[in-house]
């Protein structure tokens, strides 16, 4: 059966609880989520992220800031997440605006990947054209040499965003498709919850 406790007072408890279970059910990646951005015309699109971090301020991944989901989100910073764990047929949706993280986080965060990817936030012109995949071998080069027996400093483009959660729905599959599904809506300071109909 997939049952699960509810807390009324703060809808992250459960979202913890629910990650801790994929982390140990799932092949790879339990972190990765879908985003779901809009330009300021209104025209969504989507891709998978990570999420590196999540408490009561919201939930946040990184990025280049000059992508297109940076792009969008300098024009219209309101986000959808979804994340859709199969080995637990659980869900979760998460709606909210968008905020850029300090810097503080963001080199905190920078400074703990692997080198090799630090490398590539400086080599990757994300989301532009790329001739061939050799450019972007020569840029690694390049940066390589650059900072070579240097601490690698974290691009100014390279930036860490936090949806504040507004609202945050849980879903898990049931029979004939007769699943449960909970929202937790905030009215101020305070979670208001639903149960909703498959």
């Amino acid at each position: 059966m997939n049952e699960f406790k509810l807390a009324v007072e703060e809808p992250i408890v459960l979202f913890n609880e629910w990650l801790k279970q994929a982390d140990a059910s799932e092949l790879n990646n339990p972190n990765a989520c879908a985003l779901a951005t809009a330009d300021k015309s209104g025209k969504p699109s989507v891709r998978m992220v990570l999420l590196k971090g999540v408490d009561e301020r919201g939930f946040v991944f990184f990025t280049n800031s000059e992508s297109q989901k940076g792009m969008e989100l300098s024009e219209n910073p309101n986000a959808s997440l979804c994340f859709h764990w199969k080995s637990l047929d659980r869900q979760v949706r998460v709606d909210g605006a968008v905020e850029k993280v300090t810097t503080r986080e963001a080199d905190a965060y920078f400074e703990s990947r692997a080198r090799e990817s630090q490398i590539g936030a400086w080599a990757s012109k994300q989301s532009q054209k790329l001739k061939s995949r050799l450019n972007l071998e020569k840029r690694i080069d390049q940066f390589t040499v650059k900072f070579e027996m240097k601490k690698i400093p974290r691009p100014e483009c390279w930036e860490g965003y936090r949806v504040i959660h507004e609202k945050i729905e849980f879903w898990a599959e049931k029979k004939f498709r007769l699943h449960d599904r909970y929202v937790y809506s905030r009215f101020g300071t305070e979670w208001q919850l639903s149960k909703l109909y498959p």
